[in-house]
């Protein structure tokens, strides 16, 4: 991870796609938080489940939906979606595969 640091990065090349897989792999990893990118290929996705904090999840390339407490939402590239912390969410990949950039700080203030 550290050879990562302070150089540019595109989101697009770093994580690669996987035939019926979930890729993910984290930028930056601390104590108070991390950065994820995952790449999904076409039907995958992560099943329900809650956090105790807050999320961010960009969409970097193509589009996924996102089921929170039970209503989906489509994201496009380009656009994101706030987690909420203690409710229930999933993601799945839309008709073609994606890749997201997910942002995670651990503070519940």
């Amino acid at each position: 991870m550290d050879d990562l640091k302070g150089k540019a990065l595109n989101l697009k090349t770093l994580v690669d796609y996987a035939d019926g897989a979930v890729v993910s792999r984290t930028l930056l990893k601390k104590e108070t938080g991390n950065i994820t990118l995952f790449s999904f290929d076409q039907g995958q996705g992560l099943s329900e489940h809650t956090s105790p904090f807050d999320a961010v999840a960009e969409v970097v390339e193509g589009e996924g939906v996102f089921i929170i407490a039970g209503e989906p939402q489509t994201v496009k590239a380009g656009e994101m979606i706030i987690l909420p912390a203690h409710v229930p969410h999933d993601v799945q990949a839309a008709e073609a595969p994606f890749k997201m950039l997910l942002i995670m700080i651990r503070s519940e203030a």
